[in-house]
């Protein structure tokens, strides 16, 4: 060992060096607090996880046993239509808070009766239908739309048409071009996932509707009445004021927009077969009220008798409501919808 400590420069002097340190007991040492350290992490994280798992338990039982409680009253969660209950963020509804409710939309056409089917269905007082809500606004994507809608099931959004906590069936009226032919897809599995009802409103005749169409479009620019333009009228004198202007239909495209029409529900239908839905039209209900207790069916709502102050604007003949008669009749006849000249009903 006396050579590696005294080493000799000349016979004059004499250097000493110290002995080299081992590196065993400085990587033993660093090892030991990195056991420490690692020890005292996974203590802590054991004890957050075994907190949070014991939270989470607790959550999941109490919306279990809150689930139970609701559910006691023999609904299940298959039952069709699917109930729900919401918790709205804006009201608590207090003792119905268990009361089962479902979810709706009708989805129809402008001047298809939805507005007087609508107000047949508000006359309920289990059914919260919200009007025509789809603003430009609120249909600018598909996001908005998503917006719009749970707004609409959580009860938080609010109209005249509201009810109160213990409404039963809540839903509104969508035109379909206002973003439901724009996005079916999205719509469709939202629909399919919330357990939405589709109530589909057509009208048979569609020259009917047209009519409607363009004298509506009409009056929203004159202002036939004290100059304000009303879609919906509730007093005789008020149809008969809007019922005495009489169209123009532009005849060389009649049969193309008659076309376009039924392609569009055909669509429609074919975009929603995998929701639960009902198809109704206008001209049925007129005739046979019993349709309103297959809705009442359709969404398992108590019977009750639906009433609506509404007025029915053009309740005449067809050939006392076309400025060019004779130019519709010419365009429609040896075609498809022909019989829409002839059929006619009563209100």
């Amino acid at each position: 060992m006396a050579e590696d400590i005294i080493c000799f420069l000349n016979k004059d002097e004499l250097v000493i060096k110290a002995p080299k340190k081992s590196p065993m007991v400085l990587r033993m040492v660093v090892l030991l607090f990195a056991m420490v350290c690692g020890v005292y992490i996974c203590l802590i994280c054991l004890r957050q996880q075994t907190s949070s798992s014991s939270k989470i338990r607790l959550l999941n039982v109490r919306v279990n046993d809150e689930e139970q409680h609701c559910r006691a009253n023999g609904i299940e969660k298959w039952e069709t239509p699917p109930v729900h209950f919401p918790k709205p963020k804006t009201f608590s509804r207090e003792e119905c808070v268990c009361n089962p409710v479902r979810f709706f939309a009708i989805l129809s056409m402008q001047r298809s009766g939805s507005g007087w089917f609508e107000t047949l269905l508000n006359s309920h007082m289990n059914v919260s239908s919200n009007g025509e809500i789809f603003s430009k606004e609120r249909r600018r994507n598909v996001s908005t739309i998503i917006n719009t809608l749970d707004k609409v099931y959580n009860l938080d959004f609010f109209t005249s048409a509201s009810k109160n906590e213990c409404t039963a069936a809540v839903g509104f009226k969508w035109m379909l071009n206002q973003g439901v032919m724009q996005h079916p897809k999205e719509i469709v599995e939202y629909f399919d996932e919330r357990g939405v009802s589709a109530i589909f409103l057509f009208r048979r005749n569609l020259l009917r509707r047209m009519i409607s169409v363009l004298a509506n479009v009409y009056d929203s620019q004159a202002k036939l009445l004290n100059g304000t333009h009303k879609s919906h009228v509730h007093s005789s004198k008020d149809a008969q004021i809007l019922a005495k202007y009489k169209p123009k239909v532009n005849a060389s495209i009649l049969v193309h927009n008659l076309k376009q029409a039924e392609k569009t529900t055909t669509r429609a239908l074919e975009y929603f077969k995998s929701t639960r839905h009902i198809v109704l039209y206008y001209e049925d209900i007129v005739n046979n009220r019993t349709k309103l207790v297959d809705v009442q069916d359709f969404l398992r709502l108590p019977y009750r008798e639906l009433t609506s102050r509404q007025v029915k604007i053009h309740s005449g003949p067809l050939s006392k409501q076309i400025d060019n008669w004779g130019g519709v009749q010419k365009a429609l006849e040896g075609t498809s919808y022909e019989h829409f000249l002839h059929v006619d009903y009563q209100l």
